[in-house]
């Protein structure tokens, strides 16, 4: 069985030679390539790409291209790769040597089409300790072998079977929605119509990866930019989702109480804030939240993605 890691970089090439290193080191029983897709405009990661070729040989797959958009360079990874399934990570992520191998048992055990896994912070030692304590880049973790439905599927730690894939990408003309590709939401969009599908998605907990939290990321101003963008994402993505006949209706609801939710998260947000201003910011980014829905009804989402500081 040949599996294919594959990875989407812009810009990132020591994190890139850190996670190429780092995946030599995995103990599988299945035979695996790399599939690296740069999307940066200007081929940032080439030198790192032609010194990791010395050692992978053919088992690395790189490809560039022009189009800063990350829904773009997914596709063109999933197009190249030869692997039956895919482990898709991201170019700031690290794995554990067994990472392969148990993502690959999960699948087996559960009988599985896709399976997701934790991705945990890594920070900085300069990282505010108010910022590591809030939680804000941890994401849940749950007990192997439970079924994921969309609001838990992401694309940062997933193994996936490539024919799913094609499927999808054969119905609809693409599999990774380029229209999401500069703001992000493309992977929320796919694994919703995964989960439509009936396809069966289920988490396997031993197989973490971890992933840096940059310094320009560790700061309140960047968490309500976060909260602000994918509110607006997710206002668009069930505006896509919903029956035509019913988007007018569907987009009111969620506007009117989003204009709810706003209202009351920042009354919180004022009482909170001198006694207990966690909980206050927390109440903050929900604001913010709302705020980028209703915003979303005039504007797009603010592009994440072919800027210095982009996030997948």
């Amino acid at each position: 069985m040949l599996l294919s890691v594959c990875i989407c970089t812009f810009k990132r090439p020591a994190l890139l030679n850190a996670l190429l290193h780092a995946l030599r080191e995995q103990q599988s029983e299945d035979s695996f390539e790399v599939v690296v897709v740069d999307n940066d405009p200007a081929g940032s990661a080439t030198e790192v790409l032609k010194a990791q070729q010395q050692y992978w040989g053919d088992r690395l797959i790189c490809r560039h291209i022009s189009a800063a958009n990350i829904s773009v360079a997914r596709n063109e990874a999933i197009s190249v790769a030869r692997g039956d399934w895919l482990a898709m990570i991201d170019d700031d992520e690290l794995p554990e040597n067994d990472w392969l191998a148990q993502l690959r048992n999960a699948q087996q055990r559960y009988s599985a089409a896709v399976v997701f896994a934790p991705v945990v912070p890594r920070y900085l030692p300069d990282t505010p300790d108010w910022l590591i304590k809030g939680g804000y880049f941890d994401r849940p973790r749950l007990a192997s072998g439970t079924l994921i439905n969309h609001k838990n599927a992401r694309s940062g730690n997933v193994f996936i079977k490539r024919d799913v894939l094609l499927k999808l990408g054969l119905h609809q003309g693409f599999i990774f929605d380029p229209e999401f590709g500069r703001t992000g939401g493309e992977d929320s969009l796919l694994f919703r119509q995964l989960e439509l599908a009936g396809v069966k998605m289920v988490w396997c907990d031993e197989a973490p990866v971890t992933e840096v939290v940059p310094a320009d990321r560790a700061n309140a101003r960047w968490l309500l930019k976060r909260s602000f963008r994918t509110g607006g994402l997710f206002l668009k993505t069930e505006l896509i989702m919903a029956a035509p006949e019913k988007r007018r209706l569907t987009g009111l609801k969620l506007g009117l109480r989003a204009i709810v939710q706003a209202a009351i998260a920042s009354v919180l947000a004022v009482i909170l804030s001198p006694v207990r201003p966690l909980k206050a910011f927390h109440w903050a980014r929900v604001v913010a939240s709302q705020l980028g829905k209703l915003a979303a009804y005039s504007h797009p989402p603010a592009q994440a993605y072919g800027t210095e500081s982009e996030k997948k």
